[in-house]
């Protein structure tokens, strides 16, 4: 393998539940658009893991955590072409969030490096690898199983979505800049 070959990202993502549902967000950016991912991202310049979690969530979503608890760190590994780059390393250190304030936004602020459209409720039931990332198929492994697994996971093939392929509507999201 050519690691010059690869691009690596890392976050923090956070899990969250009401009434049964995942909160998930409408990626908007990267591998990811188009599909339902985690609210979560990367850290400012020296920004604390869990500052940023916080500060993540709150952007994405418009919720404001108060009580969290670290579950573990994995990988996922795929084909990405970007840039110069041929695959994709995403590195991602899961919370859970078991207590917060607010309402959950279908509408976010838009503003340079928000890649969230705003945040909805998906059930479990309805999410799968044609609709959502690989960080929203870990937290349904985790919530399902009821513990993290932190072997990473390797994807032989990975399908960006296409704006015509996108799996949530949001004609009503008005993109402001």
């Amino acid at each position: 393998m050519n690691k010059d070959k690869f691009h690596r990202a890392f976050g923090v993502y956070g899990i969250i539940t009401i009434d049964n549902a995942l909160v998930v967000i409408m990626k908007n950016g990267g591998p990811y658009i188009n599909r339902f991912d985690l609210p979560g991202g990367s850290l400012a310049d020296g920004e604390f893991l869990k500052d940023a979690i916080i500060r993540e969530i709150n952007e994405e979503t418009g919720l404001k955590v108060s009580k969290l608890n670290q579950l573990g760190t994995t990988s996922f590994r795929y084909p990405w072409h970007y840039l110069d780059y041929e695959m994709n390393q995403h590195i991602a250190v899961f919370y859970q969030v078991s207590e917060y304030e607010g309402a959950l936004l279908e509408k976010v602020a838009q503003f340079d490096g928000q890649d969230s459209l705003g945040a909805v409720l998906v059930s479990l039931n309805d999410l799968n690898e044609q609709n959502a990332s690989p960080l929203v198929l870990k937290a349904k492994d985790y919530l399902e199983h009821k513990s993290f697994a932190t072997e990473d996971v390797e994807y032989q093939s990975w399908h960006v979505l296409s704006d015509g392929e996108q799996v949530f509507k949001h004609s009503e999201i008005t993109l402001e800049k």
